[in-house]
């Protein structure tokens, strides 16, 4: 199937490869501007700005640790980061949300400690700082806790109709778990 040009103006374009017309044409990512001897010639130019990466402020006064250039501070695809100016010959990153700590043991592994994390979603979640090699996920906020039923390390706590609750976070379990409030 050969892509049809959308339109052709009086003031045209001439390609930088072969010095062919321009045409725009419109492709899966939108419309883009594409050489006109196309299957011949396979230039194109996006109309779309890129917006991985893309710098939006410059930090003054602070070094990269690798190279010694500037920092910038950059909106890339999951969301804002640090990073080298002189990127791709640097490629030094410094992450701006470091997942919160819950100083929870991982009832899977018993080495690591669960993690607040975020999806590429935005939804919050909380998994085992030893991953891959553990893959202990919760979608509900952990508790420290023991179940006083299966006895299970770990509780999690849940909205419900009737507030929040706690949960032992046992698949094989997941009943509600009454905390005494005399202690």
């Amino acid at each position: 199937m050969t892509k049809t040009a959308l339109f052709a103006g009086k003031n045209e374009e001439i390609c930088p490869e072969c010095g062919a017309p321009l045409v725009i044409r419109s492709g899966k990512q939108g419309p883009f501007q594409g050489c006109s001897r196309y299957p011949e010639c396979t230039y194109i130019n996006s109309f779309k700005p890129q917006n991985d990466g893309h710098v939006v402020k410059i930090l003054d006064g602070q070094y990269c640790p690798q190279c010694g250039e500037t920092l910038v501070l950059r909106q890339g695809r999951y969301g804002m980061f640090i990073g080298c100016s002189s990127y791709p010959d640097c490629e030094y990153i410094a992450v701006i949300d470091k997942p919160d700590e819950t100083h929870i043991a991982c009832p899977q592994c018993k080495e690591g400690q669960l993690l607040q994390r975020k999806s590429r979603y935005g939804k919050v979640f909380h998994s085992c700082d030893r991953y891959p090699e553990c893959q202990f996920t919760l979608n509900h906020t952990p508790v420290a806790g023991v179940c006083s039923i299966c006895n299970y390390p770990l509780l999690l706590e849940k909205r419900t109709s009737q507030g929040v609750r706690l949960f032992c976070a046992s698949k094989l379990c997941g009943k509600q778990v009454l905390i005494n409030k005399d202690d």
